[in-house]
């Protein structure tokens, strides 16, 4: 069955992301001259304006930051998920990143709970990056 939600439109500014997302890998870009570590990616830091940026690979872990649960589906795509969440993860390295938790209940999604990315592979070209909660560190 072919995937029906909206897909990420890839551009300049997040190419690598989607990229290295496909290979189930989580990437963020890094200033290479102040150090800074953002998402979304841009084309430049957002705390110095520096060009001279690389994409790191994250360690995938994270906590939830926020979440909410759906239950009025906004676009028609998403009707047969309702109740479904979208959380704010906090990652390791710093930025955040709004995802879902999966194989959870809404009530074990609290604030610093801890998250490991997984991705789901949507169409021949996209993965989306989604967390599942994990035993504490």
């Amino acid at each position: 069955m072919p995937y029906e939600k909206p897909l990420p439109k890839v551009n300049a500014e997040d190419r690598a992301f989607w990229t290295a997302a496909k290979k189930h890998s989580l990437e963020v870009p890094r200033c290479k001259d102040c150090g800074h570590v953002w998402f979304p990616p841009y084309l430049s830091c957002p705390k110095c304006i520096s060009a001279n940026i690389e994409y790191i690979k994250a360690s995938g872990k994270g906590k939830i930051w926020g979440c909410i649960e759906m239950h009025q589906a906004y676009m028609n795509n998403f009707q047969d998920d309702l109740p479904y969440n979208v959380a704010l993860i906090k990652l390791e390295e710093g930025p955040l990143i709004f995802s879902n938790v999966v194989e959870a209940q809404f009530e074990e999604m609290r604030p610093g709970t801890p998250v490991q990315v997984i991705f789901e592979d949507v169409t021949d070209e996209v993965a989306l990056p989604k967390f599942k909660i994990v035993a504490e560190r």
